[in-house]
């Protein structure tokens, strides 16, 4: 167990390593769009476009130099000579400017003191949870890895992406039911990344099903989320038009998605977000005239900015 702490280490610090050089992509490009800048100026204004260049070059040894730092830390982890040298190395770890990092070293710590049992008894829970579904497996990702568990939401939000983005889960009926149902989970960071997964999934059959019927129950399911994350994908739905087949008395007929439009609007109405509005605001030339009388009434009603709650009602 203290070798998948050791990796679990590993994979905070080289992800820190990772986020730092984002940093360097973006000077790159600024320092090619300086470039540029510099053939077409004025012989006046390229002392300051070059002073910038150098700024930018600066900076970029600064972040290269820290990604090194960052890499060989992560190297360093498997490289220590006795549980001695490693103990130090993971206490250095534990207060280093990372929430990530010192969560990962003190938990390879905590593997390194636990006794035989408990190290059995978490091996036997590894064990466990390969057998379980893939939504099996995600949620109790979020119950126990450390890395779904810190105070940044973007790891959570990357990993019900990538879980939404596996081949053919977004049509699996089952593994939907049983994210919908972890909504209701004791965990709140569980309850979190549930609801950020069902958004994607839904998302998914919102807008891609041809099937306009599925798609609507897609869309029923997507208002009834209590998290925000639903705002953006019910706004994508509203602004998109589209058509597709239902069922009427037996036999497909082409139809349009105005109906599931209408659940979208009507959703975010409810929300009361900036966002909200903004998108309402832009339906009231919408092709389709519910639509169009919908949003206009609704910014008639609510003619203030929208900060989140819907006003109580008047007397």
């Amino acid at each position: 167990m203290i070798g998948l702490g050791l990796r679990q280490l590993q994979d905070a610090l080289n992800r820190k390593a990772d986020r730092i050089q984002h940093e360097f992509v973006d000077l790159s490009e600024e320092l090619e769009d300086v470039g540029r800048k510099l053939l077409e100026a004025a012989e006046g204004e390229r002392a300051v476009l070059r002073d910038r260049q150098q700024e930018v070059r600066d900076r970029q040894m600064t972040i290269a130099n820290e990604v090194n730092i960052w890499r060989e830390r992560a190297r360093n982890v498997v490289q220590q000579r006795g549980s001695g040298a490693l103990r130090a190395y993971l206490e250095e770890l534990t207060v280093i400017d990372d929430d990530q990092v010192q969560a990962a070293a003190k938990h390879a710590l905590y593997l390194m003191d636990a006794p035989a049992e408990e190290l059995e008894a978490l091996a036997d829970q590894q064990s466990a949870r390969r057998i379980t579904t893939p939504a099996g497996r995600l949620i109790e990702r979020a119950r126990t890895e450390y890395d779904l568990r810190t105070g940044d939401p973007a790891t959570r939000m990357r990993a019900a992406a990538e879980f939404a983005n596996r081949q053919g889960i977004a049509q699996d009926e089952t593994a939907l039911e049983e994210i919908e149902a972890a909504m209701d989970d004791p965990d709140g960071l569980v309850r979190e990344i549930a609801a950020l997964t069902a958004v994607q999934l839904l998302r998914f059959r919102s807008m891609r099903l041809a099937d306009l019927d599925s798609s609507h129950v897609a869309v029923q399911r997507l208002a009834k989320i209590k998290h925000m994350a639903a705002i953006p994908a019910l706004i994508e739905v509203l602004e998109n038009p589209r058509t597709g087949f239902v069922t009427r008395g037996g036999e497909s007929v082409e139809d349009d998605n105005s109906r599931s439009r209408m659940v979208a609007l009507l959703r975010l109405v409810e929300w009361h977000t900036p966002d909200a509005q903004y998108a309402l605001r832009g339906r009231q030339f919408d092709r389709d005239p519910h639509i169009v009388k919908a949003a206009r009434r609704a910014l008639e009603l609510f003619p203030g900015d929208w900060t989140g709650r819907l006003p109580k009602p008047q007397s």
